[in-house]
C-alpha cells in the first residue's frame, strides 16, 4: 500500500495559519494578553533603551514569551472548562485558579528578571 506524498513544507505553512488565528483571537478578545504585550513591548523597548547585552536580550525574550505563552495556555484551559462545564462548579472554579496561578508564577519570575537587569542600569 503507497502511503501519499506528505507536503512537509505546507503542512508547516498550515501550522503557521493555526498559530496566526489563535495569536489574533486571543488579541481581539482577551483583555489580560493585551496588557502583557504591551508590557512585553515596552521592557522590550527598554532593552534597546539601556542597551542590554545579548544574555540580557535572550533571558528577556525568553520571559516574555514565556508569560504570554502561559497566559494564551491559561485562556485555553478556561475556555475548555467553560465549554465543557457551562455552570459554576467549585472543582471547575479550582482549575482556573490553579491555572491562573500558573501565569503568576511566570509573570513574576518576569518581574524579577526585569529587576535584576534593569535595576543596576537605573541605579
Amino acid at each position: 500500500m503507497n502511503k501519499p506524498k506528505r507536503n512537509v513544507f505546507a503542512e508547516r505553512l498550515l501550522s503557521l495559519v493555526f498559530v496566526c488565528k489563535g495569536i489574533w483571537h486571543l488579541l481581539r478578545s482577551e483583555h489580560s494578553i493585551i496588557i502583557q504585550a504591551i508590557i512585553g513591548v515596552a521592557v522590550t523597548l527598554a532593552g534597546f533603551w539601556f542597551q542590554i547585552s545579548p544574555v540580557e536580550w535572550m533571558i528577556q525574550t525568553l520571559a516574555i514569551g514565556l508569560v504570554l505563552g502561559v497566559e494564551a495556555m491559561n485562556t485555553a484551559v478556561e475556555k475548555m472548562a467553560d465549554f465543557i462545564h457551562p455552570e459554576y462548579h467549585k472543582k471547575i472554579g479550582i482549575i482556573k485558579d490553579i491555572s491562573a496561578a500558573a501565569v503568576g508564577f511566570v509573570a513574576i519570575s518576569a518581574v524579577v528578571v526585569s529587576l535584576i537587569i534593569y535595576l543596576p542600569k537605573i541605579l
